[in-house]
């Protein structure tokens, strides 16, 4: 037998209530009412054997009795009614969250339950309920996202080491140096690929570990220029830095930090060719806070690619694709690291060919900072 519901259980708590009310008043009205008439009856001078008093008396009881009666049937009706009311709208909030619990069990992930306005116990359970269905739609979203970035940049590599397997089992391909080497970069591509969707997978998620510490930001630029210059030099490019004196330090994780600048340095030595230059920049950006800037001559961005450039795998045109190296997450890998740092990323271009400048605002207080 289906057990009865909540709505149903509150209604008979509620009737009980009432009965129990109904019950106590009546008994105490017909205990002490008669007597206390009485008593004034007495004291205004009636005898106790006189007929007038007993007959007043008589007629207080049964008046005292019907109105009673159809006061508590009138009060028992109207709070039945208020009680059903009260309970329909309880046990229908409640029914809609529990039905939008089972949609979103059954991978409904965009339902929601309105605002029930029945108090703030209520309302901060839909608002809960609905955050936590926020949370479980953008997952399933990154999820997706995810499957499908995964499934797009695993096709090329994939598709060329099985070609070139098949070539060389049907002799089309011979087995020699620059085939091994064009499978090895294949294999590291996918290795990169795999530890670059790790690393952002874990920043977007709120799972990234900061190993927070005062950092001076111009030995961090300084050292990030260091480590790049090598491939500079190999490509022809002019790579300069200039750091702002009196920078104050930032609390931030000095491993995290680099990877930032390396991967800014890397994007823009990717599409600078040679003879032009990359700036890196360390200055003051108002009060407790500094910017990282990175500015380049090189390919430069169109207007509308711009708010798309930290996403994942956003793709802005042939200069800028898998033929420079990158695995497509470079960026957002930096955004991801400067949200978890308190700070924020942006990029700027005067257009195609015209270079372009990504800055990195941190607070220099670090994420706990006020």
């Amino acid at each position: 037998m289906r057990r009865p519901g909540l709505q149903a259980r509150l209604l008979l708590g509620l009737v009980a209530v009432l009965a129990t009310a109904a019950l106590t008043a009546g008994l105490v009205a017909a205990l002490i009412g008669p007597i206390v008439f009485h008593d004034h009856l007495v004291q205004a001078g009636a005898s106790a054997g006189d007929d007038a008093a007993g007959h007043a008396e008589i007629a207080f009881r049964e008046a005292g009795a019907l109105a009673l009666g159809i006061g508590l049937a009138l009060g028992t009706l109207a709070a039945l009614a208020v009680a059903v009311a009260f309970t329909r709208r309880i046990g229908g909030s409640l029914s809609a969250l529990a039905g939008a619990a089972s949609e979103l069990e059954a991978g409904r992930m965009d339902v929601r339950v309105p605002e029930p306005r029945l108090g703030g116990e209520f309302a901060a359970m839909a608002h809960a309920f609905n955050g936590m269905a926020d949370r479980l739609e953008a997952g399933e979203a990154l999820r997706a996202r995810l499957l499908s970035d995964v499934a797009h940049e695993l096709r090329t590599p994939v598709a060329t080491l099985t070609a070139y397997l098949e070539a060389i089992e049907d002799g089309v391909a011979e087995w020699n140096p620059q085939t091994i080497g064009l499978l090895r970069a294949q294999g590291e591509r996918l290795a990169r690929l795999a530890e670059d969707l790790a690393a952002v997978t874990r920043a977007e998620g709120g799972g990234l570990s900061l190993d927070l510490r005062d950092v001076d930001p111009g030995a961090a630029v300084r050292l990030a220029v260091l480590a790049v210059r090598p491939r500079a030099d190999d490509g022809g490019v002019s790579l300069r830095a200039h750091v702002e004196d009196g920078l104050p330090t930032v609390r931030a994780d000095p491993a995290r930090l680099a990877q930032v600048l390396g991967n800014l340095l890397d994007n823009a030595l990717a599409h600078t060719p040679a003879g032009g230059g990359v700036t890196v920049t360390a200055a003051g950006a108002g009060p407790g806070r500094i910017v990282l800037a990175v500015a380049d001559t090189g390919d430069g961005i169109h207007e509308r690619d711009l708010p798309h450039l930290f996403e994942r795998f956003y793709r802005v045109d042939a200069a800028r694709d898998r033929a420079h190296g990158g695995s497509g997450i470079g960026l957002a890998i930096v955004r991801a690291i400067a949200q978890a740092h308190g700070g924020s990323v942006a990029a700027e271009s005067d257009g195609p060919g015209r270079g372009a400048t990504f800055t990195v605002e941190l607070p220099c207080g670090g994420p706990d900072a006020p």
